[in-house]
């Protein structure tokens, strides 16, 4: 029976999860809008669901940790190095213009300079759950805009730890000592992030990927995950930021599909939990009473950081548009501000009051952050019309999707690779058995560690922005079981199968796949030349290459 009430209030926040995310895509507007709403709407009417042990605090917090390791997948030492004009340049001068405009003008209303710094600066950050789950929801985690707010959102988690030092060191007088401990610490803690990836996490997902199964890939993903965060919080940074740096160490390494795969459910899953406390964090009886100025403070925070964004970009020489697209994006508040204004001496600066209007403020800000992420793109895409050229390289996905994708990276998938890199066509790979994977590696092939069968897989290999998939690995009587979902999921994937024989070509055709047969002797030639045709590579282009190829097989010194 104590199991069954412990688990009893997840139950119900879990369906009534459901029904708000569906509700909330029915009316066209973000889940997280629902999760919110829903947040306000159970913590008035059964509020011991949200507070029974403890147990939605601590999913929530989860939540953000996930997300936080999910976007460090997409973060790898050469990731940052691009990026690094963004984190270390913009991201500082983002934050200091917020809190320049925030702050003065809290000190123009009256308040103490200590007081109208600690406001500027919290105010001055963004959720890096929301605009990164916005950033999610709308598929542009590829475009420059998104690029550079994930960058500056990862400056914001590590300022977060120096505001978060200040506000509980106001009374004792030791911020400044205790700020630089927490910045070694903090470039202690990347430098052993670099230093795992190569010499302890590569090797382990090696091990995984010849001896391991499913439960032990999934086990070592949470685990990362949770034991990067729990280190961060245990020397004193913050955990998201540890969870940042555990999902930078796994980007090293070519398995981080699938771990994206791995990872995905239990965020999309834990950051509901997070929205929906954040709801639940209003006070309603102050919102009854100061509404009108709780309503101003929110306009006031979007309005000035708006500014601040749009001046910041404008220096970093953004165009017009896209200044206005990212600093809008940007202008919501930061949970952190639930954590700053919670603290005693922050609480003592601001006066209680004014604390508590600040958050019901911040948390109205993070409720419209998706509806101000789309009235800045309109603005955007209306003033882009006599825009530059330069200006509409901003709309342009970086790091685009390849349009192939190959499974299996044995003879057939190697020749198929190298008929796509003959004709710049882009592809990515993926090998489930460990050895072939290696070598595929250490031969200069783009490939990473999968299993296409995993239909979660599918979603972190972006199967929905491809092209074609060229399956050269699988078992036809296991592929029946998913290929209907497949086909069901991703209508407009075209698919080409290398089938061994007439009858697996046939089986193939039954269930809507497209087989091109090829013996062992032609080592995948004819998959190829039919992929290139397809891509409308002029016959004469393909058959020269094809008798290349064919010569290199018969002898290696042909030229």
């Amino acid at each position: 029976m104590e199991i069954a009430e412990a688990i009893f209030p997840i139950l119900v926040l879990l369906a009534l999860g459901i029904a708000a995310a569906v509700l909330s895509r029915m009316a066209k507007v973000s889940p997280i809008v629902g999760y919110l709403f829903l947040g306000i709407v159970v913590s008035a009417v059964r509020p011991e669901l949200l507070s029974a042990g403890g147990t939605v605090h601590l999913l929530a917090e989860l939540g953000v940790v996930f997300l936080l390791f999910d976007i460090g997948l997409h973060f790898s030492t050469a990731h940052v190095r691009r990026q690094a004009a963004d984190i270390f340049g913009l991201g500082p001068l983002q934050v200091g213009a917020s809190t320049i405009l925030i702050g003065g003008c809290a000190w123009a209303l009256g308040l103490s300079p200590i007081a109208a710094l600690v406001i500027g600066i919290t105010l001055a950050l963004s959720s890096t759950a929301i605009v990164a789950g916005v950033i999610a929801d709308r598929r542009q985690q590829n475009c420059p805009v998104a690029l550079t707010a994930i960058s500056i959102l990862i400056f914001q988690d590590v300022a977060a730890i120096f505001l978060l030092i200040l506000t509980t060191t106001l009374e004792t007088g030791a911020a400044g000592p205790a700020m630089l401990a927490a910045l070694l610490k903090t470039l202690v803690a990347i430098a052993i992030a670099l230093l795992s990836a190569r010499f302890i996490v590569r090797p382990l997902f090696a091990i995984l990927s010849r001896h391991g199964g499913e439960e032990a890939f999934t086990a070592t993903a949470l685990l990362i995950a949770l034991a990067a965060g729990w280190t961060a919080a245990i020397a004193g940074l913050s955990m998201t930021l540890g969870a940042f740096l555990g999902g930078m160490m796994v980007a090293e390494s070519p398995f981080k599909a699938s771990v994206r795969s791995e990872i995905g459910p239990f965020r999309g899953l834990l950051v509901s939990f997070f929205f929906l406390s954040v709801g639940a964090s209003l006070d309603r009886a102050v919102v009854a009473s100061a509404w009108p100025v709780i309503v101003a403070m929110a306009i006031g925070i979007i309005a000035l950081k708006s500014v601040g964004n749009v001046l910041a970009s404008l220096a970093f020489r953004w165009s017009v548009p896209g200044s206005i697209q990212l600093g809008v994006l940007m202008a919501g508040g930061s949970e952190f501000a639930f954590v700053v204004f919670a603290a005693p001496g922050a609480r003592a600066a601001v006066g209680d009051a004014t604390a508590t209007q600040l958050v019901a403020a911040v948390a109205l800000t993070l409720a419209v952050t998706p509806t101000l992420a789309y009235i800045g793109r309109a603005v955007a895409g209306r003033l882009r019309w006599r825009a530059t050229r330069k200006m509409q390289t901003e709309m342009v996905p970086q790091g685009k999707t390849n349009p192939v994708i190959i499974v299996g990276m044995g003879d057939v998938g190697r020749t198929i690779a190298d008929a796509l890199e003959e004709f710049d066509i882009g592809y990515d790979a993926v090998e489930r058995d460990g050895a072939r994977l290696r070598s595929a590696v250490a031969d200069g092939y783009k490939a990473s560690f999968g299993d296409a069968s995993d239909a979660r897989l599918w979603r972190a290999l972006d199967l929905g922005g491809r092209q074609f998939s060229v399956m050269t690995a699988s078992s036809i009587a296991a592929a029946q079981e998913w290929i209907p979902s497949s086909l069901a999921l991703y209508p407009d994937l075209h698919r080409l199968w290398v089938a061994g024989s007439d009858d697996e070509a046939a089986q193939l055709n039954e269930l809507g796949i497209e087989a091109v047969v090829s013996s062992d002797e032609s080592h995948g030639l004819d998959a190829a030349q039919a992929l290139l045709t397809a891509f409308g590579i002029a016959p004469d282009a393909v058959s020269a290459w094809a008798d290349r190829q064919r010569a290199r097989i018969a002898s290696p010194l042909a030229a």
